[in-house]
């Protein structure tokens, strides 16, 4: 895939697709709650596809493009990745597909089994359950490429999350970060550099859900948080309008445009000065580099 691939907003997703189990009765909660996910975001179920789902899936798309796009032009395969808080695994196991050799990573260790229902042939990963703050000094300098996909603004240190990702990688390596843009127009969320005391966040920190945001970040403290971990700035990416996000009840106009004019506005929005991007880009893709 190259950066002239075109992502489909709502059909057919471009990248390796996991296999798609059916739903059983004894699956515990947290596999149905995933599995669920999953209808939405990646097999797009024509069941699941209410205006207000169109939109999520519709950014989760453009996200996805974006976040693979950035780690195959910073660090092509065979390269061992690890992607953290991984949930559904959806992010490994494409780049298992694509050739890397991926590790999933999530708190919820009870999340690995339904991953491994959704291996397709031939595809394999590594497994490594456990808070990524907690694993100790064992897997420093181990890969050459880390994910950490919608994870920091769930974290109370963002910049100490940012330090910890930097000791993982191997000299040269590089973290692709997706994060929701604190610049766009329609965040109410504080800005974590006037937080005084960030530690008040530490008890409801790692929420896997939307609630769970604590900061919503802007460029001027990635860039900040890059630097203090010692990382090279590669990429900034500014992504998704109102429109693709289907925000400001544009989302029931993506029912009825076809892809080429949702892909047409992400692509004007993305040529437009950066200022005014950065008020109107519901997300940010990162990529820092470790030097050698």
């Amino acid at each position: 895939m190259t950066k002239s691939t075109k992502v489909s907003m709502r059909g057919k997703d471009p990248w390796p697709v996991p296999t798609h189990p059916a739903e059983s009765a004894d699956w515990p909660e947290a596999w149905r709650q995933s599995h669920h996910f999953d209808r939405v975001e990646v097999w797009k179920s024509p069941e699941e596809m209410s205006p207000a789902n169109v939109g999520y899936a519709c950014a989760y798309a453009n996200r996805r493009h974006h976040t693979l796009e950035a780690l195959l032009a910073s660090c092509p395969p065979p390269a061992r990745v690890i992607d953290l808080a991984a949930a559904q695994g959806n992010f490994t196991l494409a780049l298992a597909g694509l050739g890397y050799h991926a590790t999933w990573n999530d708190l919820r260790p009870d999340l690995a089994d339904y991953v491994r229902l959704k291996m397709p042939p031939g595809v394999n990963i590594d497994f490594l359950a456990g808070n990524i703050f907690e694993l100790g000094d064992s897997h420093a300098g181990a890969y050459d490429a880390v994910l950490a996909l919608e994870v920091i603004e769930h974290v109370a240190h963002p910049d100490a999350f940012v330090v910890k990702l930097a000791k993982l990688l191997k000299p040269g390596g590089v973290v692709v970060l997706s994060t929701p843009n604190g610049g766009y127009f329609l965040n109410n969320l504080p800005h974590f550099s006037d937080c005084p005391d960030p530690a008040i966040f530490e008890s409801k920190q790692f929420s896997p859900d939307s609630d769970g945001h604590i900061f919503l970040l802007y460029e001027d403290e990635m860039r900040s948080f890059a630097e203090r971990a010692g990382l090279e700035i590669k990429r900034l990416d500014l992504l998704t309008n109102p429109l693709t996000a289907g925000h400001v009840k544009l989302r029931r106009l993506l029912h009825l445009l076809p892809d080429w004019f949702v892909r047409a506005g992400e692509a004007l929005t993305e040529s437009l000065p950066r200022a005014l991007r950065s008020r109107l880009s519901s997300h940010i893709v990162a990529v820092f580099a470790k030097p050698n």
